[in-house]
């Protein structure tokens, strides 16, 4: 599996990245058989986080930490170096541009987007 990664170089300016998640055999729900994990993360908060269609916001740096799986709808991001990705249903991105520029996000399509996000270490 692999998801995306926002962040912030020493200069400030915010770049995509393509992360892999690495998963091992872990027998963690007894007696169900074992199954695959990645690392934990510590998280403080999670919430859904809904944008009307139309939303866009201007620059500005992720709030904090935090890892978004899109719900539902579409949603778009620009990186400061110019880079656009686009995430629908199934995507995660881990917002790491807490400084800097920042990106520029909006919500695609007519009916809005629908975030889950959790607040990270």
């Amino acid at each position: 599996m692999r998801y995306v990664r926002l962040y912030a170089d020493a200069q400030g300016e915010s770049h995509f990245e393509e992360v892999e998640v690495h998963f091992q055999t872990v027998d963690y729900a007894p007696p169900a058989p074992p199954l695959e994990l990645s690392a934990f993360q510590p998280a403080s908060n999670t919430f859904f986080m809904q944008l009307p269609a139309g939303w866009a916001g201007d620059w500005h740096p992720s709030p904090q930490r935090q890892l978004f799986v899109v719900v539902s709808g579409g949603f778009e991001m620009q990186a400061s170096d110019g880079e656009i990705r686009r995430f629908f249903p199934g995507d995660v991105n881990l917002g790491e541009d807490t400084h800097g520029k920042g990106h520029r996000s909006k919500a695609l399509g007519d009916g809005g987007c629908v975030l889950a996000l959790v607040h990270l270490a």
